[in-house]
């Protein structure tokens, strides 16, 4: 897939080895900005969903997301979109490997990962919380 090649292309050396989540892994988060819901991202049976919010349906202020442009799709991937892929920090730097094995992360797995690292980002102003 086209998305996923792009994908490794811009991943740091130190995330160039392929991250992956177990089949039978659930997951589910909270896209938001400032006050407003996004959307649902979620891991089930071994594929990423992500759908847009109601209330970020109804509003024209925000834009949709550039891998989700259609704010009706119900969008199903199995491997974790870029957007949500760049929230996870390089594993090689020194702090990220202190707090993997002081919280004994498994450091391949991108559900554990995205929990522990992904709710902010400098990149963008949106929020990821566990739902």
């Amino acid at each position: 897939m086209l998305s996923n090649w792009i994908e490794r292309l811009f991943k740091s050396e130190d995330q160039a080895h392929d991250l992956s989540t177990p089949a039978d892994a659930s997951a589910y988060f909270v896209l938001t900005y400032k006050e407003l819901t996004v959307g649902h991202l979620r891991h089930e049976k071994g594929k990423w969903f992500f759908e847009y919010a109601e209330e970020f349906k109804k509003q024209d202020k925000v834009s949709t997301l550039i891998d989700f442009p259609n704010k009706d799709k119900k969008y199903e991937e199995t491997h974790l979109w870029p957007f949500f892929s760049h929230r996870i920090p390089g594993l090689s730097q020194p702090q990220v490997q202190q707090i993997i094995q002081k919280e004994n992360i498994d450091a391949n797995n991108e559900i554990d990962l995205l929990r522990r690292f992904g709710q902010k980002t400098i990149s963008n102003p949106f929020e990821l919380q566990l739902g």
